[in-house]
């Protein structure tokens, strides 16, 4: 496939990389048809080292390159066949450097009904609007218009309201016009938001009242900083709760068409009457286009941002410390149905299960403790994981308070998020693996898996369904999949596999393979035992050669036939490091566990410079890594015993607190409690912070102070600030509405509004 020139160039220079890394990079892309991940991590000499991010940013720019080329083609291809194409609008199409002016260039001859101006040409009154408009003819004129009426124009009135339609379309079509009050309406309009009528007959009305009278500059909320609040008034828009519109104050977009076609102002004989069709053409038609068309553009900057949010925090939680290979007992809390109890091994393959009864009604506590205690010394448990949710906490505290092994710390009892867990066990993927278990029983092997290996088992889950974003059901969700699935893969591939022990799903995000493939391998494996060796894969039906150079280096064996297998080390590059081991008279194997081997091999220059500088230094980061998974493991967060409920809370005092959930605004996190606490974006540090992400990542842990506590609605409010305190100013500069003159009631404020972005969030 030949690539486009121009598109290279475009891309070059809206990602301000070098022209031949961006043809290099579109050449293994396209042309060789390789992954991502895999041109990150082993094609580095060709692109001089860019990374995932700059490599999909050159991707996507190409893609947008041609689909805005592919519209131009239909625009000059349908003008065409119109008859219709003058050499001064194909230049002015050809000149076009984004879609809005290609659709407003389009628009006059798109396929639609016919217009009032439509009708009045064809009835012979565009003479007399040009006439008209240039000042040639006056409206006093009566005898000189009359020549107008005849046919279907019977008087007077007919033929200037005809003249009025085709002097008001041109105005509204006049594509500088609109480009100019575009610019404007970006640095000086206003988004207003109101309350509908009947908007109190709608459930839950009283979650928008931020914004039942609101306005702010369209330069302002369009930072990403700040798209939250958009996403929050559209909502209420679409829940038919609020009004949302787009307006720009003032006479200018009138004034504008006034200095481009009756540029003489007063002077002009038929002023007046050109004034009124400018007011309304830009009303009933120029404003109305605007406010759809940067209403939509807010969109699609607040879905890059929610997304870009959603995928940051996604990445951490799948990045987060793991246990790795220990056995779990997990527990899927319950209260009628009671609690749903398994154990898996250190593979996480699924032993059994059971059920206790701790709670009422059956309160069966001391039958629930033997149950527990006897599974415990049975399979040589020291991790328990309960599932977050309804009755975690007191699930938590029923182990604390009766099983001597976690109260004495011998046993660690952990609560694990458990969103998507119900979403996974409802699925195929679950029925496939479980098909003899309850959904509930599938819950728990999910919990104690995502504890053993977080990674691992939320590859199963739709990402969206794992509750690390905000606004996640309003975005494009084209494009909210795209971002999450290549978040997915990086991930997958940076940390990469266990081939012997690896799922479907997981495998099925490596480099190269995809679902079908991916149940090949495992296939497979349950067919012809452990692999020895990465070469064996080209055994699997439909494992090409292609696939084999794409994803060998992200699958690894441990104690295969060579030990290169067990690491990143690409096996294109195995022929170097026989050859290298061969000269030096000792054996492969012996290059990965002996330090002085890996020292030598550092300093051959030679070798250095046949395999290439950078993919050079991988080859010894992977020879000198004790364990090839970057990843932390997990250390166990220890929640302050003495809380159990929010009155137990007191304010200013400090606890520990892990990051569930962070937004624009600040983020959200668990002390300990069924109730997370907010941390406001004015609270995260004591100097001013324009991100969250500058200072959190989801699965942190901090210590927190308390500094609020709203009884009656379940809040907390949470700082980590020295002093506990709120920056006036700085909690003024992060909330659009505070008040100024309410300034005493800031700390208040700030916290309500944004708990009712929290609420604004959890909308279904």
């Amino acid at each position: 496939m030949q690539l486009d020139t121009q598109a290279m160039a475009f891309c070059a220079s809206e990602t301000n990389i070098n022209l031949n890394q961006v043809m290099a990079t579109l050449n293994l892309l396209i042309k060789e048809d390789c992954t991502v991940p895999f041109i990150a991590r082993y094609r580095k000499e060709a692109t001089s080292n860019l990374d995932e991010v700059q490599i999909r940013d050159i991707k996507d720019k190409y893609e947008e390159y041609l689909e805005r080329e592919k519209r131009r083609a239909y625009i000059l291809e349908t003008i065409e066949k119109m008859g219709m194409l003058t050499k001064e609008l194909k230049a002015k199409i050809l000149d076009s450097t984004n879609i809005n002016q290609l659709e407003d260039l389009y628009a006059p001859y798109k396929a639609k009904k016919k217009t009032k101006a439509m009708i009045a040409k064809e009835q012979g009154l565009e003479p007399l609007a040009s006439d008209l408009l240039s000042g040639a003819l006056k409206l006093s004129e009566e005898s000189k218009i009359k020549n107008f009426v005849k046919g279907e124009i019977k008087n007077l009135d007919d033929a200037l309201a005809g003249a009025s339609d085709i002097i008001t379309e041109m105005f509204s079509h006049d594509t500088e016009i609109k480009e100019k009050l575009r610019e404007e309406y970006w640095v000086s309009a206003k988004i207003r938001s109101s309350l509908r009528k009947d908007a109190d007959k709608i459930k839950d009305f009283d979650k928008f009242k931020d914004f039942f009278e609101f306005e702010e500059q369209i330069s302002k909320i369009k930072d990403t900083k700040n798209t939250h609040r958009f996403m929050a008034m559209r909502r209420g828009m679409n829940l038919k709760v609020l009004k949302l519109e787009v307006i720009l104050e003032g006479e200018y977009g009138t004034k504008l068409i006034q200095e481009i076609h009756f540029p003489k102002g007063e002077a002009h004989p038929n002023f007046d009457f050109l004034e009124k069709l400018a007011a309304k053409a830009f009303n009933s038609s120029i404003a109305t286009s605007l406010d759809l068309e940067v209403k939509s553009e807010l969109k699609k900057i607040a879905d890059i941002a929610a997304i870009d949010v959603f995928g940051v925090n996604l990445k951490n939680l799948l990045l987060q410390p793991y246990l790795g290979s220990k056995p779990v007992l997990a527990i899927d809390p319950g209260i009628r149905t009671g609690c749903k109890v398994i154990v898996i091994d250190a593979t996480g393959k699924f032993i059994g299960d059971h059920v206790i009864y701790p709670f009422q009604p059956r309160m069966d506590i001391a039958g629930s403790k033997i149950i527990i205690e006897k599974m415990i010394e049975a399979f040589d448990i020291k991790h328990i994981a309960i599932g977050n949710g309804t009755n975690g906490r007191e699930t938590l505290e029923f182990l604390e308070d009766h099983i001597k092994l976690v109260k004495d710390g011998v046993v660690a009892a952990t609560l694990i998020s458990e969103s998507g867990a119900s979403i996974y066990s409802a699925s195929d993927i679950a029925r496939e693996e479980f098909p003899d278990k309850d959904v509930t029983v599938r819950g728990a092997i999910s919990i104690g898996r995502r504890f053993q290996d977080p990674l691992a088992e939320l590859v199963k889950i739709d990402p969206k369904s794992i509750g690390v974003g905000q606004y996640q059901h309003d975005v494009n969700q084209i494009k909210l999949k795209k971002s999450l699935e290549s978040v997915v893969e990086s991930c997958v591939n940076y940390v990469g596999v266990d081939l012997n022990t690896a799922s479907a799903p997981l495998l099925s995000y490596i480099s190269g393979i995809g679902p079908s493939v991916a149940k090949n391998i495992v296939k497979h494996r349950d067919r012809n035992g452990f692999f020895k060796t990465r070469t064996q894969l080209l055994e699997i039906a439909r494992f090409s050669q292609k696939i084999f150079e794409q994803s060998a280096g992200f699958l690894r064996i441990y104690g295969g036939d060579n030990g290169l297998d067990a690491t990143f080390i690409h096996p294109e590059k195995y022929e170097f490091l026989d050859l290298w081991c061969k000269q030096n008279k000792i054996q492969t194997k012996d290059l990965t566990s002996n330090p002085e081997l890996i020292a030598k091999l550092e300093a051959d220059k030679e070798l250095k410079e046949k395999i290439g500088p950078l993919t050079f230094k991988d080859i010894l980061a992977s020879l000198k890594a004790p364990a090839q998974d970057p990843r932390s493991e997990f250390k166990s967060i220890e929640f302050r015993k003495d809380i159990r409920k929010i009155d137990d809370l007191k304010i200013g005092t400090w606890y520990t607190g892990v990051v569930e959930n962070i937004t624009n605004f600040g983020a959200f996190v668990d002390i300990g409690l069924k109730e997370s606490g907010l941390l406001h974006i004015s609270q995260i540090a004591d100097e001013f912070i324009e991100n969250p992400m500058d200072k959190l990542t989801v699965g942190q842990e901090l210590k927190v102070r308390v500094i609020e506590i709203d009884h009656s609605r379940g809040r907390i409010s949470l700082s980590c600030k020295s002093d506990g305190s709120v920056n006036y100013d700085k909690g003024e500069k992060n909330s659009p509405h505070q008040s100024k003159k309410n300034k005493q009631n800031a700390p208040t404020e700030i916290r309500n509004n944004a708990f009712a972005k929290l609420s604004n969030l959890k909308l279904k």
